[in-house]
């Protein structure tokens, strides 16, 4: 029924309304695990993954539809730049998408006050940005804890590649979900922005007038991280697109190969400009 009220088709020529089904669909996640599943003793363990698997639910109908049309439109072009200006459109949205999910579950993180929908996310926070002491950082989280270190002792040089290298491996599983479910990659992105979302309420303290000031400490290298990872999803969906419609022996479907290579490309070369300013950049505003 929600899909029929919010219908894919009418947010085709105004990408920036898809930051408001974003924020529809986090919240209305978040709120249905909490009046459903807070209180039960089992699956309350699980309320981080059941808020992205509502999120990823709500969410398909808009991500299908997006590749689907982007894959038609890309048996009629070729080149770098005809193939960034085509898919432009279904980038931004995705953007917007996310950033609705990021709003939305910084939020309603701090307004519910229930550290418990966000446990395999700040448990995630913690094997990145603490992983000598784990269990004590999830110990620290607390509505009136201290942050965490954001960087801990290693070398700039060492952060750089380790990030690369993780960005990379995401990268890679994004394409690789998008490619087998299609519009799978949506579980990753929205992973990812919950992930941020606890990270932001850790970087506040939980004041929701900070939050502004949290989005810009990890939108300022995020924005262009998840910006690759949507471009990447967009590849591995237009690829699985291109195979089921023509087979791998068509011309169209290598004309869609090749566009797919170049967005790959793309995708790799935001991502290393993410990791210098994650590295380099961001450290000289925030400590």
């Amino acid at each position: 029924m929600l899909e029929s009220l919010i219908n894919p088709k009418r947010v085709e020529k105004g990408s920036w309304k898809m930051f408001f089904i974003g924020f529809v669909y986090a919240s209305l996640s978040l709120l249905l695990v909490k009046l459903f599943f807070a209180k039960d003793v089992v699956l309350s363990q699980y309320s981080g993954m059941i808020v992205i698997t509502f999120c990823v639910m709500f969410s398909l109908p808009f991500m299908y539809y997006l590749i689907k049309k982007e894959e038609e439109q890309d048996e009629h072009i070729e080149g770098f730049f005809s193939v960034w200006r085509a898919h432009s459109d279904a980038i931004y949205a995705f953007i917007w998408l996310f950033f609705g999910f990021v709003i939305a579950f910084s939020f309603w993180n701090i307004v519910l006050g229930d550290s418990n929908l966000f446990n395999a996310q700040i448990e995630t926070y913690c094997m990145i940005n603490s992983p000598g002491g784990i269990e004590k950082c999830i110990e620290l989280y607390s509505f009136t804890g201290d942050s965490i270190n954001l960087h801990g002792s290693s070398t700039s040089t060492g952060r750089l590649f380790s990030i690369m290298e993780n960005n990379m491996y995401v990268m890679i599983f994004t394409i690789i979900f998008s490619l087998i479910f299609g519009a799978g990659a949506i579980f990753v992105l929205a992973w990812n922005a919950s992930v941020i979302a606890a990270a932001i309420g850790i970087f506040t303290r939980y004041n929701l007038a900070d939050i502004p000031l949290g989005l810009l400490r990890y939108m300022v290298h995020g924005f262009p991280e998840i910006t690759a990872y949507f471009v990447a999803a967009l590849a591995g969906g237009m690829f699985g697109t291109g195979i089921m419609r023509h087979g791998i022996k068509n011309k169209l479907f290598l004309r869609v190969l090749e566009n797919v290579i170049i967005l790959i490309f793309i995708s790799i070369l935001i991502l290393i400009l993410a990791a210098f300013i994650e590295v380099y950049l961001t450290p000289l505003f925030f400590k």
